[in-house]
């Protein structure tokens, strides 16, 4: 192999690696939902609403750590 089809080769490496990654993340993601999707019956407004809020700051965690991955991958060469 040339030494100036190492960096394309890497470039690919990391491709299939960021692919997998969020693949893996997403995954992971579905089966804590899986885990969270226990139905309470008659539970209070509030108890709806505190619920709510903690999904959309878990999927908001997910997304950055998803991203700092991304980045971290990207920036190492």
């Amino acid at each position: 192999m040339m030494d100036d089809e190492l960096p394309e080769t890497v470039k690919k490496c990391f491709d299939i690696l960021e692919e997998n990654v969020e693949i893996l993340t997403n995954l992971e993601f579905d089966l804590e939902s899986e885990q969270d999707d226990e139905l309470t019956p008659n539970m209070e407004l509030h108890q709806l609403y505190n619920m709510t809020e903690d999904v959309a700051v878990s999927a908001k965690i997910k997304h950055a750590e998803y991203n700092l991955a991304r980045r971290q991958s990207n920036g190492s060469f």
